[in-house]
């Protein structure tokens, strides 16, 4: 006589985890969810069932297990069922930062080499104005004067308004600067 398929029995132990699930959750719905995760997981994992062993208590095991790992799931999990949290949620997406950095660069480009440096030196490698003035050997008010107008060349170029200048000396710039090895500069 061989063994039936423990998949055929499957079906004959569904009322009993319904009430097991029931007296879990307290919850129709949620005895019913629960109760169809627990035949997809043993279904997807039958392989693993012992011919032989009890069936139900395997099952059991399994939807006892999936509730417990539910309620610790939820435990990590903000109640939102009207969705007022979620909807205060916003991540700005990833690829904003290396777009704004690809439209600076290009723009970048189109400086005077004269007005790159003076960038580059007090701008993005924090030299002050007297330290990139000898390393150029100009003026101070040359390196002041090339470093504003690179400034405004940048801000038309990237359709900055007065609201929102360029500025080149704030540790975000400084940091993608340097992050960037000083390509293009």
């Amino acid at each position: 006589m061989t063994a039936r398929d423990p998949r055929d029995e499957l079906v004959e132990h569904l009322p009993a985890m319904r009430a097991f699930a029931l007296s879990l959750t307290r919850n129709g719905a949620q005895a019913d969810d629960l109760v169809q995760d627990t035949v997809v997981k043993a279904w997807t994992n039958f392989d693993k069932f012992k011919p032989g062993t009890n069936l139900r208590a395997w099952l059991f095991t399994i939807l006892r297990n999936t509730f417990y790992s539910g309620r610790r799931k939820a435990q990590r999990e903000v109640p939102d069922v009207d969705g007022v949290f979620t909807a205060s949620l916003a991540e700005k997406p990833a690829h904003d930062g290396r777009l704004q950095m690809n439209d600076f660069l290009r723009a970048f480009a189109k400086l005077p080499d004269e007005q790159r440096e003076a960038l580059a030196l007090v701008g993005a490698s924090g030299f002050s104005y007297e330290e990139a003035a000898d390393m150029c050997g100009v003026a101070i008010g040359t390196i002041k004067s090339r470093a504003n107008r690179a400034r405004v060349r940048l801000s038309e170029l990237l359709g900055l308004g007065d609201e929102n200048a360029l500025e080149m000396t704030d540790e975000a710039t400084v940091a993608v600067l340097a992050s960037n090895g000083g390509q293009h500069l």
